[in-house]
């Protein structure tokens, strides 16, 4: 049988939120997850939500996961898709499920004439980025990541100018 994907619902939100604790434990940083049950509900299900999720699943079997949500490239002048996480289930990976979940989001953006999809993957995760590659990903050397959160964060829109 066929690995089938579609939209996430809420019965789905306590294997999600497993999955996610486990690509944490995966990319070494289990204790940085703060997300509840609630706030993946509130996310995915609000009333007008700003995220959104895919399910891929075998034979009744959920086997992964996409979350995702929408970007802008101003050079474009379009938006894009925002690949927050992907994960299939160790046991289902190599078969499909993972490039199915992106071949969808692939989908999504020529539906809605959205202009790419992209994502981060840690350095490290070769298995992962030989996978990307595969599928015509290019990696964007060039770019260096920024972040500001926590105590930074705080500072930082609380600093006199």
């Amino acid at each position: 049988m066929a690995v089938i994907i579609r939209s996430a619902t809420q019965s789905d939100l306590p294997k999600i939120l497993q999955f996610i604790h486990d690509l944490a434990v995966y990319e070494q940083a289990p204790a940085e997850v703060e997300l509840t049950l609630e706030d993946l509900r509130d996310s995915l299900f609000s009333q007008n939500p700003q995220v959104f999720s895919l399910i891929s699943e075998l034979d009744n079997e959920i086997t992964g996961f996409a979350v995702w949500h929408l970007n802008y490239s101003t050079w474009l002048g379009k938006h894009g898709i925002y690949l927050e996480d992907l994960y299939v289930d160790p046991k289902y990976r190599g078969l499909g499920h993972g490039k199915a979940l992106l071949q969808r989001l692939a989908q999504i953006c020529i539906e809605k004439g959205y202009k790419r999809l992209q994502w981060w993957v840690l350095d490290w995760n070769e298995s992962a980025i030989d996978f990307y590659k595969s599928i015509g990903a290019k990696p964007m050397d060039k770019w260096t990541v920024f972040r500001v959160s926590g105590s930074s964060l705080e500072k930082l829109a609380t600093e006199v100018i």
